[in-house]
C-alpha cells in the first residue's frame, strides 16, 4: 500500500513521455520513411531498422522477439536474418532466453550498442541545431568554454539489460518510503523488470510507517524484502538493531564506485566505518526563494539568518495573501528535524560532536561516547530565530510539515520556504505555479559565526540481515541496478529532483531537466552539504521526537525557550544516558 497516495497525486510528478533521445529515435524512424517513400531507389537499411525497433523497444519496456524484429527490417527475410545474425556477431544484440529450455530468446540492445545509440542521438541533435536552431554558434563557443562539450561526451546511456535475468522466486520485494522518487521509481516497474528479468513489488508509506515497518520485519524469522529504503539518520540504529546486513558481507563495494557519490551521502551510509546501504537519493535541505519576487522588492538571496529574516519580513504581506516563509512546524517528527537543523545553522551539532574541517566529526560515533548539546547559548539563538521566524509564517504553521510547507510555495502564497530537493517538481514541472521559472536555490542561511550549509537528506536502499542466503545475490544485482547512473538519470529523466552521483549530475541531459542539480553539485564541491546535523546514532529517532514536542510547545507560547531547552536536555540526556559508557 502506498501511504502517501495523496500527495503524490497531487504531485507534478509525472513520466516524461518523450526525452531527446526518444525524440531523436523517431525522427530517425520518419527521417527513413520520407527518404524510402519519396526515393524509390533507396533500400531500407535493415541494419538501422532493426536497431531503432530495438531501441524504441527498451524504452517502452515492451519485449522484442526475433520474429517481431525481422519484421521492423522491411527486408526479405533472408536478408534479414544475415543483417540480425551480423548485429549479433558484432556485440550489438543481447539475447536473453525466455524460456527454461533456451530455445526462444527474447532481443536486447547490448550496452555497446546503447553507447554507440547516446553519442549519435548528441550529435544528430547538435546537427539539427546548428542548421536549423539559430543559436549553435553561441552554443558551441559558450559550451567548449564552460565544459559543455567535455559533458556532452560523457552522457550516461540509457539502462542496459542483464544478459542473464534475475531467477528469484516472486521476483525483487522493495519497501520504500512514499516519495516522488520511489514513486517514479514505481511507474517505471516495467522497464526495471525488463532489465533485471524478473517482476518487482514495492510497497511505499510515510517515513514514521517506514520505520515501523522496517522494526517489523527486522523481528520476522525472515525477510518481507529483498532491499529496504532507509532515512539516513537511521543507519546507525538498523546497524545496531541488525535490521540492515554490511554490505561488504555480500558484495565487492568497488563495484558500486563510492567515489562517484557525493561525499557527505556516501559516508552517511556507513556506521562503524562499513557501509549498511547505498545512496538512492541524496536530497539536501535547501532554501527555495522566488527570484522575481526578491527583484522586485531590491532584495539580495540571503545568506545570514538576520537577512533571511529581513527578507521574510518583507515580503511578509498576509492582506494580499502572501506569507514570508513555510517551513517544518508540525508537532514531532517535522519539528524535531527543523530544530536539529536550526541548530546546525547556528554553528552546533544535536552532539557533542568533535570539530574537523569543513564540519564535525562522526567517525567515532559507534564507541558510544556521546551526548546531547541542546541546552546551549547556540540551541538558544536557535530557539530565538524560530520565534522570529514564526511571525512571518502562514496560520497553519504549526501543522506543516513536509509537504504542506512546500504546497504554499508553489501556489504562490508564500515568497519562500525550506525544502528537500525532492520536492521541488512540485513546482518546476508545473507551468501554473508562481514559482516555476523563478525559483533560486540556497544553503541554509547561517547564523553569527556559522557557514552556510545544506543538510543531507534522502534515503539509502540497503539489504535486510535476516534475507535467506538464496535471495542475498539477486538482492546485491538489483540494489546495484537501482542505485547505477543510469537509473539515477532516469529518474531525473522521469520527474526526480534528487541525485546521489557526481557523474549524474554532470551529465548533460540531467542539466538541462533542472537548476537544482547545478546548484547541489555547487554546494557538494565547496563541502556545504553535510549530514553531521542529523547524526546517525541509534538514538537520534528518538531525539528528534524529544525535540519536536518541545520546541511545539515553545512556538505554542506553553514553554520558553529556556525551559523548552533544559526540559529537550533532560529528555535526551535519560535517552542516551544508558548505553553510553563512562569515558
Amino acid at each position: 500500500m502506498n501511504a502517501m497516495t495523496g500527495h503524490t497525486q497531487s504531485s507534478s510528478v509525472t513520466p516524461q513521455a518523450r526525452t531527446d533521445t526518444l525524440e531523436i529515435l523517431s525522427f530517425l524512424e520518419d527521417f527513413s520513411d520520407e527518404l524510402e517513400d519519396t526515393l524509390e531507389i533507396i533500400a531500407p537499411n535493415a541494419h538501422l531498422r532493426m536497431a531503432l525497433h530495438l531501441l524504441q523497444g527498451h524504452f517502452d519496456a515492451k519485449t522484442i522477439t526475433p520474429t517481431s524484429l525481422i519484421s521492423a527490417s522491411r527486408v526479405p527475410y533472408a536478408t534479414a536474418n544475415r543483417r540480425m545474425k551480423e548485429m549479433i556477431d558484432d556485440g550489438l544484440i543481447e539475447q536473453r532466453p525466455r524460456t527454461q529450455t533456451g530455445k526462444s530468446f527474447s532481443m536486447h540492445p547490448s550496452d555497446k550498442l546503447l553507447a554507440q545509440w547516446m553519442q549519435l542521438s548528441g550529435r544528430v541533435r547538435r546537427l539539427a541545431d546548428g542548421l536549423f536552431g539559430g543559436q549553435a554558434k553561441a552554443s558551441e563557443t559558450q559550451d567548449y568554454y564552460y565544459g559543455g562539450s567535455y559533458t556532452e561526451a560523457h552522457s550516461i546511456p540509457p539502462m542496459g539489460v542483464r544478459p542473464d535475468p534475475l531467477k528469484v522466486p516472486g521476483g525483487i520485494r522493495v519497501l520504500v518510503h512514499g516519495d516522488p522518487t520511489f514513486m517514479v521509481m514505481d511507474n517505471l516497474k516495467r522497464q526495471f523488470e525488463q532489465v533485471i528479468g524478473t517482476e518487482i513489488s514495492q510497497r511505499a508509506f510515510s517515513i514514521d510507517r517506514l520505520r515501523e515497518e522496517a522494526l517489523r520485519n527486522a523481528a520476522r524469522d525472515t525477510s518481507r524484502y529483498d532491499i529496504i529504503a532507509v532515512d539516513l539518520p537511521w543507519v546507525g540504529e538498523f546497524a545496531v538493531k541488525d535490521v540492515l546486513m554490511p554490505l561488504d558481507k555480500v558484495m565487492d563495494l568497488a563495484r558500486l564506485d563510492p567515489a562517484d557519490f557525493h561525499t557527505a551521502g556516501w559516508k552517511a551510509a556507513h556506521w562503524g566505518g562499513r557501509a549498511y546501504a547505498v545512496p538512492a537519493q541524496t536530497t539536501p535541505e535547501l532554501l527555495f526563494y522566488r527570484r522575481d519576487l526578491f527583484a522586485k522588492a531590491g532584495l539580495e538571496a540571503p545568506a545570514t539568518t538576520d537577512a533571511l529574516l529581513d527578507a521574510a519580513r518583507t515580503l511578509h504581506e498576509p492582506r494580499r495573501g502572501r506569507h514570508g516563509i513555510a517551513w517544518n512546524a508540525a508537532r514531532g517528527t517535522a519539528l524535531g528535524h527543523t530544530a536539529l537543523m536550526t541548530m546546525a545553522d547556528f554553528g552546533q551539532p544535536v552532539l557533542n560532536l568533535p570539530e574537523m574541517a569543513g564540519g564535525f566529526d562522526t567517525d567515532q560515533l559507534v564507541d558510544g561516547r556521546y551526548r546531547a548539546t541542546i541546552d546551549t547559548e547556540a540551541g538558544l539563538r536557535a530557539a530565538e530565530f524560530l520565534l522570529e521566524l514564526l511571525k512571518f509564517s502562514p496560520p497553519d504553521i504549526l501543522s506543516m510539515s513536509w509537504y504542506e510547507r512546500v504546497r504554499p510555495y508553489a501556489a504562490g502564497s508564500v515568497a519562500m520556504a525550506y525544502g528537500y530537493t525532492l520536492l521541488a517538481p512540485y513546482f518546476e514541472l508545473d507551468e501554473a505555479s508562481p514559482a516555476f521559472g523563478q525559483t533560486g536555490y540556497l544553503p541554509h542561511p547561517a547564523g553569527p559565526g556559522a557557514t552556510p550549509i545544506a543538510p543531507v537528506g534522502g534515503y539509502v536502499m540497503g539489504i535486510p540481515a535476516n534475507l535467506p542466503a538464496d535471495r542475498i545475490p539477486a538482492a546485491v544485482e538489483a540494489l546495484m541496478v537501482f542505485t547505477s547512473p543510469e537509473a539515477q538519470k532516469l529518474y531525473v529523466q522521469n520527474g526526480s529532483r534528487t541525485n546521489a552521483r557526481y557523474s549524474v549530475g554532470a551529465d548533460p541531459d540531467v542539466r538541462r531537466a533542472s537548476p537544482i542539480f547545478e546548484a547541489v553539485d555547487g554546494m557538494s564541491w565547496r563541502d556545504e552539504l553535510q549530514f553531521w546535523p542529523r547524526p546517525p546514532v541509534p538514538e537520534i529517532g528518538g531525539i528528534i521526537q524529544i525535540c519536536g514536542e518541545e520546541f511545539h510547545d515553545m512556538l505554542r507560547g506553553i514553554k520558553t525557550p529556556r525551559e523548552a531547552l533544559r526540559e529537550a536536555q533532560n529528555r535526551a540526556d535519560a535517552l542516551i544516558r544508558p548505553n553510553v559508557t563512562p569515558s
